[in-house]
C-alpha cells in the first residue's frame, strides 16, 4: 500500500513541477457527468482536473517546495487543476462552471511559487484571454511608431495641401 501511495505522490509531484500553476477546488456534490464536462472543458485549454487525497497533495507540494500556506486549502473534498500554460483560462473555466453548476468552490492556488487566495484566482478568471492581451500589448508597442510616421509625414502633407489650395485658387 505504501508503494501505491508513493506512486501517486510522484505522479502529483510531476504534474506540479511541469505546471506553472496549481488551482485547488472543493468538488462536494458534483456528479460524474459534471466531472466529465469540466474535465473536457479544461482539457480543451491544456489543463487537467484531478481528484486527490489531501495528504498526498500536501506531501507532493512540500517536495515541490510550494508555499506552506497551501495546506489551508487542502481540507475536505479536494480537486486540483494543473496545466501547460494558461492559468487564466483554467481559472475562467472553474469560475464559469461554479456559476452554472453551483457545486464547485474555488479555494485558491499557486502561480509561479506565489500563493493565491480565492479572490486572486477569480481575478485571474476575469482577465481577457492570452491572445487578446498579446494583441493589446502589440497595439501599445506599435503606437509610438505610428505617431512617429505621422509626425514625419506631416511636413510633406502640409506642403501638398498648400500647393493643392494654390492650384485650386488659380
Amino acid at each position: 500500500m505504501k508503494e501505491v501511495k508513493q506512486v501517486i505522490i510522484d505522479e502529483i509531484l510531476t504534474r506540479l513541477n511541469d505546471s506553472p500553476f496549481l488551482l485547488v477546488a472543493d468538488y462536494s456534490g458534483m456528479t460524474v457527468p459534471q466531472f466529465e464536462t469540466l474535465r473536457k472543458e479544461l482539457k480543451g485549454i491544456g489543463a487537467k482536473f484531478q481528484v486527490a487525497k489531501n495528504s498526498l497533495v500536501r506531501k507532493a507540494s512540500n517536495s515541490a517546495e510550494y508555499p506552506e500556506g497551501l495546506a489551508e486549502f487542502l481540507k475536505g473534498q479536494t480537486a486540483i487543476v494543473t496545466g501547460e500554460s494558461d492559468v487564466c483560462g483554467a481559472a475562467k473555466a472553474l469560475k464559469e462552471f461554479s456559476k452554472s453548476a453551483g457545486k464547485l468552490a474555488i479555494r485558491g492556488g499557486v502561480l509561479d511559487g506565489e500563493l493565491l487566495d480565492e479572490a486572486k484566482v477569480k481575478a485571474l478568471a476575469d482577465l481577457p484571454p492570452m491572445e487578446v492581451l498579446q494583441a493589446q500589448l502589440l497595439g501599445v508597442l506599435s503606437m509610438p511608431a505610428q505617431q512617429l510616421v505621422t509626425v514625419l509625414n506631416e511636413p510633406g502633407s502640409s506642403l501638398a495641401r498648400v500647393m493643392q489650395a494654390k492650384a485650386d485658387q488659380g
